[in-house]
């Protein structure tokens, strides 16, 4: 098949992948039954089973993993002499939030300004889509073997998959691993991403009383727990630049790859004019080389319905990410020895584990690399930039220790203007087209690395 056939191919399926994100993004598959029922999960696992089996894989099955979610797994058999490359993605989304702030429904996939938007159309149902486009591109002409896997609790961070493979490494070994859950630097820059921050996710919990007080009675001397938990997220951040500060902690490093301009971030991330960005150094170094601290979530009385009463308890979900070169459990333990003993006025501070992940570092002088650049040159007209990546893989590294000598390639549709994991997330249909060619293209080049 000639690439103007391949590409042919995938322009002429740009309707089908639409339906299908349309059919995707309609299933609420947010992995915490305290929010969504796990029915919608189940939903949606089948719904990839279907979709992955009627594209030529087999023996397409849910499997469930130790947190209780349901992984879906399949294969096809390689070609005599051809690799084997392994094509992750996860069916699970980000909660929508507050669903005033989304413009259209999060759970409808709507078209607006040539995007297409609804919760996961990016991250990660959008690289679903991908897959299935690129496997039904090349139909009967899979030059590789190809092992799948689809997550179903990625975004809950619990890491049912992590130790599923522990258990399974023979249903995931390949000698290229294309982690799709990450994305191009801009709309038409083919990018490979090739560090990831890990991350340190903890729960930390402020008591001062044994119940609540009446604040007119008693406010003054009694020591409110929500103002003790403030000041202590405060003592997290440096207080001129905001820039993340623990005990124990480097918080100085530099990135040596390529940038990020101060002004597209300001743009990407839809800061506030007049609103300054926090830390110091480049935006590069914050974002891909530095830990950084983040206050996820709040447990206190709501400003609607509260009462003039002191706080005897406030909680708060604190996330660090970590960057490549730190270790995820020493920064953990620093972040929760610094909430610790940051406490103000002797309140009691208990500061409980949610979840954490080793940051990742790919190796990227393999045939596998060499086939993707050759890939993005041909369909985006340019070199294939390497950047970083803020955000946490856990799995990455589980592989990397399973297969050490698998090269893992993280790449997708996501882009800085998909604003994934926020309202009115959204994703460019031609990025999807592109890396379909691209995804499709490079197991071509791929295969044929193996024959010279």
């Amino acid at each position: 098949m000639t690439d103007l056939d391949l590409a042919g191919r995938i322009a002429g399926l740009t309707d089908r992948a639409r339906t299908d994100l349309t059919e995707l993004v309609s299933i609420p598959s947010v992995a915490d039954p305290r929010q969504y029922p796990p029915e919608e999960c189940r939903k949606a696992a089948q719904w990839v089973a279907d979709a992955f089996t009627e594209a030529g894989l087999h023996d397409v099955h849910l499997v469930e993993t130790p947190d209780g979610s349901h992984a879906v797994i399949g294969h096809r058999p390689s070609p005599p002499g051809a690799p084997t490359v392994l094509l992750y993605c996860h069916y699970d989304v980000q909660p929508p939030l507050d669903d005033d702030a989304w413009t259209t429904p999060p759970f409808t996939l709507t078209e607006r300004d040539g995007r297409w938007y609804g919760r996961g159309t990016a991250d990660c149902k959008g690289n679903i889509v991908m897959h299935l486009t690129a496997l039904r591109a090349l139909g009967d002409d899979v030059p590789v073997g190809i092992k799948f896997v689809a997550e179903g609790s990625e975004e809950q961070g619990t890491g049912g998959l992590e130790e599923y493979v522990v258990g399974h490494p023979e249903e995931f070994l390949a000698d290229a691993l294309l982690i799709c859950d990450t994305g191009n630097a801009a709309v038409g820059v083919g990018t490979a991403t090739v560090s990831l921050r890990g991350l340190a996710n903890v729960v930390v919990t402020v008591n001062t009383l044994e119940g609540e007080i009446h604040s007119g009675m008693f406010g003054g001397p009694a020591p409110d727990a929500l103002a003790a938990l403030l000041q202590l997220l405060a003592s997290l951040r440096d207080p001129e630049t905001g820039a993340t500060r623990i005990n124990g902690l480097d918080c100085e490093g530099s990135w040596e790859g390529v940038g990020y301009d101060e002004e597209q971030f300001r743009k990407d991330a839809g800061v506030l004019e007049g609103v300054r960005l926090t830390g110091t150094g480049s935006v590069a170094d914050r974002l891909w080389a530095r830990p950084a601290v983040t206050v996820l979530g709040i447990d206190c009385p709501p400003v609607v319905g509260s009462a003039a009463a002191v706080p005897a308890t406030a909680r708060a979900r604190v996330s660090l990410r970590v960057p490549p070169g730190m270790d995820a459990g020493a920064a953990r333990a620093a972040l929760a020895a610094h909430l610790t003993g940051a406490a103000p006025w002797g309140a009691r501070v208990e500061v409980e584990t949610e979840s954490s992940g080793s940051p990742f570092r790919a190796a990227t002088e393999g045939p596998a690399y060499a086939a993707l650049g050759k890939a993005m040159r041909e369909v985006y007209g340019k070199p294939m930039a390497y950047l970083g990546q803020g955000g946490s893989i856990p799995l990455c590294n589980v592989l990397a220790g399973a297969f050490p000598r698998a090269e893992i390639i993280l790449m997708g549709v996501e882009e800085p203007r998909c604003l994934i994991h926020a309202p009115n997330e959204s994703v460019d249909p031609t990025e999807i087209e592109h890396m379909a060619h691209v995804e499709a293209r490079f197991l071509q080049e791929y295969a044929a690395a193996f024959t010279k």
